[in-house]
């Protein structure tokens, strides 16, 4: 067969799990041999970085579900690339990415991110002209199966998968990557790392801190992540006092080394998750990880392996999170459980390997 082309399509100009999936998911598959093509906004994050990584961008518009304009820019790509699939991530580049797709004969792979419900109405159509769908966790799909009737055989988890010779605490000296971030040796660096979004809810991080600090003088406290709730959280920050004791470091390009320094890792999210990256994350960094009951998390939990507890509950949190600190035994036990798994299901080795399979078996069936 060929070399498959494939181009995928994103609305969104920001830079979080979503848009950094599309990235690794275009590396791993360049690596099976796959040319992969990037349509994008102009001012979009992940233009810099598909072209960072040597891949060919479009820039387009993408105003709305019926941006003519970009529709028939996108069939003259697909044409002139001779793309054989368009793989879809956001709401308006999934109509005008697959509706382009289905004009020209390529392909359409449409892939749901969040968890959040999709709306059901007949007039949301352009799901059920996707020859396939991935989404990035099992309950996501689940929902669609049953709330959007999507066909069980056309839709696949697929999570997304962390590079493991990458996120390796073997790599990183642990005393040194503290030492960057200003943590000192007897300190319990408590982390998160996420999007300075709504729905991580870093208020309830910071909730767990305020009732932490007040027992725990060791516990310090580190938020990793850049977003638009940068100034509410840094505002949240000094109206609770605890400039010093929490502190936000801003935008990571390694996040192996920041999770290196920690000795716990907790995702406070209350909804829109698929399968967190930041939990797989931290997991094959041999953390102990305290994460909320959302989305598809619950996916990664195995022979206990991390705590899983149920979201906008500071105080469970915080009860979870003192049975760590006080001891260190238990904290070993959760690294040591960690890793394996993780690797095992959900390395990028293993995410290039189903989507190639999903590929092939478009493509054959023609």
């Amino acid at each position: 067969m060929k070399n498959i082309r494939v181009l995928h399509t994103e609305w969104s100009d920001g830079w979080g799990g979503q848009e950094i999936r599309t990235i690794g998911e275009m590396e791993a598959l360049r690596e099976k041999g796959v040319q992969l093509f990037l349509a994008c906004k102009d001012n979009a994050k992940i233009k810099e970085k598909a072209l960072e990584k040597g891949f060919k961008v479009f820039t387009l518009d993408f105003r709305s579900n019926t941006d003519f304009k970009t529709l028939f820019a996108l069939i003259k790509i697909i044409k002139k690339e001779k793309i054989d699939i368009v793989n879809t991530h956001s709401g308006k580049d999934t109509w005008v990415g697959g509706l382009a797709a289905k004009f020209t004969g390529a392909k359409f792979i449409r892939t749901r991110h969040l968890s959040n419900p999709v709306n059901a109405s007949k007039l949301n159509f352009i799901n059920s002209l996707a020859d396939y769908i991935m989404t990035t966790g099992e309950s996501v799909r689940q929902a669609m199966i049953q709330e959007n009737k999507v066909d069980p055989n056309k839709i696949k988890s697929v999570p997304t998968g962390i590079d493991d010779t990458l996120f390796d605490p073997s790599k990183y000296n642990k005393a040194e990557e503290r030492e960057k971030l200003g943590i000192k040796e007897n300190e319990i660096a408590i982390g998160i790392l996420a999007v300075l979004r709504g729905f991580k809810r870093h208020d309830i991080f910071l909730e767990m801190a305020k009732k932490l600090t007040l027992k725990y003088p060791e516990a310090t406290f580190l938020i990793a992540g850049t977003g638009p709730g940068e100034t509410r959280i840094r505002k949240m920050i000094e109206d609770m006092k605890l400039t010093e004791r929490v502190r936000m470091i801003g935008h990571t390009d390694e996040p192996a080394r920041f999770l290196s320094a920690l000795d716990i890792f907790t995702l406070t999210s209350d909804s829109s998750e698929g399968v967190p990256q930041s939990v797989m994350q931290a997991l094959m960094m041999q953390l102990p990880v305290i994460a909320t009951n959302v989305g598809s998390t619950k996916d990664l939990l195995n022979n206990d392996n991390f705590i899983l507890i149920e979201p906008k509950n500071v105080d469970i949190l915080v009860e979870q999170m003192e049975k760590l600190i006080q001891d260190k035994e238990l904290r070993s036990n959760y690294s040591q459980k960690a890793r394996a798994y993780i690797v095992n299901n959900f390395s990028r080795k293993v995410m290039a390997k189903n989507i190639q399979h999903i590929y092939n078996t478009l493509l054959q069936k023609d």
